[in-house]
Parts: structure tokens; C-alpha cells; sequence
């Protein structure tokens, strides 16, 4: 016994990675590597000091390129002319009023298309009858790009709100038509036939076996398709419009102001950061049961 603990201690002092050492120093050994387990889930700390760093650097690497004279500020404005330029925006050219209708179009068409679109989506996924009918017309429309029904759009509604809302409707409706009839048709089957056992009817699975169980999927495809309902408005907004961002980035491309431009750019991507947080938030609270 006395040899056996002697014989371990070398090998405990040493560099080498210890095998035979005991199941306390065996279970040791993967910790120091924790980060790098594959799946392995990081902390909140963590994750957000990760995600502020990517940022820092590139704004470090753009600064570089910019300040140090590498490119021309003709074609990049710098992290300062940006700032400066997006200063005079908001305190010159009432920049406030074209971020607040664009929010309202983008949620205006976004929640138009979700009106249509879910429950589409739950009679499809829920009778196949339904989806035989509708599945062809909603895949042939997903492929096609909004963009291109914006001249038929200003001939029917005009260059006005309505036109908008209708390409962020028309890029939002067959996207979540599609995917909520995927995830409602993917239900577990067992739940269903035990229902059927106990006698539900076929309102009743509907309404308690389908929709609950497919209600966290659908969550998440309301919140990604949202940040595809702000590339459409972005879109709708560079034809026939007078306000919105959309509409500040097609005038200052005319007036080769990049730095407005890429302060527009930033405040839609803020935007959509801080809307797909906030529903991130919202689908953990109604359904804090689900794992997605």
C-alpha cells in the first residue's frame, strides 16, 4: 500500500496529465478545459463580456483602417465622423420622427402578416387536407422576393404607408405561414393518441395537445421572422418614401455621406438587437417549461 501511494506522487508533481491517480484528480483534469467542451453552455458574465469584445475589436480594426488613412473617407467614414454625423442627424434633421416610422411599419406589417399567417399555419399543420390544399400556393410565394412586387404595389396602394406594409406583409405572411405548420404538423404523436383515448374530441386536441405544445415554436418563429420583416421594410423605403431610415440612407448615398449612412445601418441593427432580446425575454416568461 505504502508503494502504491509512493509510486503516485512523482506523477502528481510532474507536467504529464494524471490517469491513474485517483477519481478526484481524474475528474479534475476536464475542468481546466471547460470552455472549450463541445455544447458546453457558457455564463451570462461570460457570454456578455464575449459578445461586447467581438464589437470592441471591430471598431478597433474599422478605427484602424479609417484614422490611420488606409481608406478614404469618401468611401468609409470614420467610428468619429460617424458619430458626429449621427449627432447632426437627430439634431438637425428630426432623425427621431424617420426611426419611429419605421418601427411602425415594420411592427404594423410584421403583426399583419401574424394574423394571417398562425392560424393558417395551425389549420395546415393540423389537418392535411388543409396543407394538400394550401402548401403548393404558400411555397411558390415563399421564394419570391418582396422587392419585386413593389411596382405592382405602388400601382395598387400608392407610394403611401399602405404600400409599405403591404411588402413587409407580403415578405412576412408565407415565411411564418410555413414554419407554423411545420412545427404544429411535428407534434408528438402519443400525445395525441392519448388524448383520442381519453375521449377529446378533435377541437379538444387542438386546443390542448397542438397549440400548447407547438406555442414555443411558434414563438421563435415570430421572432426570427421579425428580423426579416426589418430587410423589407429597409426596401419599401428606399422607393417612394419621405421618411424613415431607408429613406435618410437613400439621401445621403446621394450626397456621399457614408458616415450617415453607417449610422443608419447601426441604428437598425440596434433596433433589431433590442426587439429580439425583448422577445427572447417575453417567450421565456410565457413558456418557461420549454427548452427552446
Amino acid at each position: 500500500m505504502n508503494g502504491t501511494i509512493m509510486s503516485a506522487t512523482p506523477a502528481m508533481n510532474s507536467s504529464e496529465p494524471v490517469i491513474a491517480a485517483g477519481p478526484t484528480a481524474v475528474a479534475a483534469a476536464p475542468r481546466r478545459r471547460r470552455a472549450f467542451v463541445p455544447l458546453e453552455p457558457v455564463g451570462a458574465q461570460a457570454r456578455w463580456m464575449l459578445g461586447l469584445g467581438f464589437f470592441v475589436v471591430f471598431v478597433v480594426v474599422w478605427g484602424f483602417f479609417t484614422l490611420g488613412g488606409f481608406v478614404s473617407p469618401t468611401f468609409l467614414a470614420s467610428p468619429v465622423t460617424m458619430v458626429k454625423e449621427g449627432i447632426s442627424l437627430f439634431t438637425e434633421f428630426n432623425f427621431l420622427h424617420d426611426i419611429g416610422m419605421t418601427v411602425w411599419r415594420v411592427f404594423g406589417g410584421f403583426v399583419l402578416a401574424a394574423v394571417v399567417a398562425v392560424p393558417l399555419g395551425i389549420a395546415m399543420g393540423t389537418w392535411k387536407g388543409v396543407e394538400a390544399f394550401f402548401e403548393p400556393f404558400v411555397s411558390f410565394c415563399r421564394y419570391l422576393p418582396a422587392s419585386a412586387f413593389i411596382p405592382l404595389l405602388i400601382l395598387w396602394a400608392g407610394i403611401g404607408e399602405a404600400q409599405k406594409l403591404l411588402v413587409i406583409f407580403i415578405g412576412s405572411v408565407f415565411q411564418i405561414t410555413l414554419m407554423v405548420a411545420v412545427t404544429v404538423g411535428s407534434a408528438r404523436r402519443d400525445l395525441v393518441e392519448a388524448a383520442c383515448t381519453l375521449g377529446a374530441r378533435s377541437s379538444g386536441i387542438v386546443m390542448r395537445v397542438l397549440i400548447p405544445g407547438a406555442a414555443p415554436g411558434i414563438a421563435e418563429t415570430l421572432r426570427l421572422v421579425l428580423g426579416w420583416a426589418w430587410t423589407y421594410v429597409i426596401v419599401a423605403e428606399l422607393i417612394g418614401s419621405s421618411s424613415g431610415i431607408g429613406h435618410m440612407i437613400t439621401d445621403s448615398q446621394a450626397l456621399l455621406n457614408t458616415g450617415q449612412i453607417i449610422f443608419g445601418i447601426i441604428v437598425i441593427g440596434v433596433i433589431g438587437l433590442v426587439s429580439d432580446f425583448a422577445f427572447k425575454a417575453i417567450n421565456r416568461r410565457l413558456f418557461a417549461w420549454s427548452t427552446i
